[in-house]
């Protein structure tokens, strides 16, 4: 039996906002066809996953129980990216040799970018 993730959901209030802000970190383009209650970007090449953007009423009412983590040759300059593309600083990290930064995009979801291996 496979066992294997299907895409990352994100439910949002904002669909169009959420999925630019991703869009644009990930640097892959949405589907045509977006709406203000669905959005998705596709998986294109090995390694990348779909996205999906689901408007829901609720709002994000406490922290994530569960985020994506990321990793960059050059965390300082993607967090900087990524903090013109509309993320927030939550607070960096260098614990038992690593380093990482807790980020959150247009709608509060909490995200890590750490230094890549060396």
């Amino acid at each position: 039996m496979t066992f294997t993730p299907a895409a990352t959901t994100l439910d949002c209030s904002d669909v169009a906002a959420v999925s630019a802000f991703w869009s644009a970190t990930l640097a892959r383009p949405l589907d045509p066809g977006a709406t203000s209650y669905f959005a998705r970007i596709s998986a294109d090449g090995p390694g990348a996953g779909t996205w999906m953007f689901i408007g829901v009423p609720e709002p994000k009412t406490a922290k994530n129980r569960l985020h994506i983590d990321f990793v960059s040759d050059d965390r300082i300059a993607e967090v900087e990216r990524l903090l013109g593309l509309g993320a927030t600083r939550v607070s960096d990290h260098d614990e038992f040799g690593h380093r990482w930064s807790t980020l959150r995009d247009v709608e509060g979801n909490e995200f890590c970018v750490a230094d890549a291996p060396a």
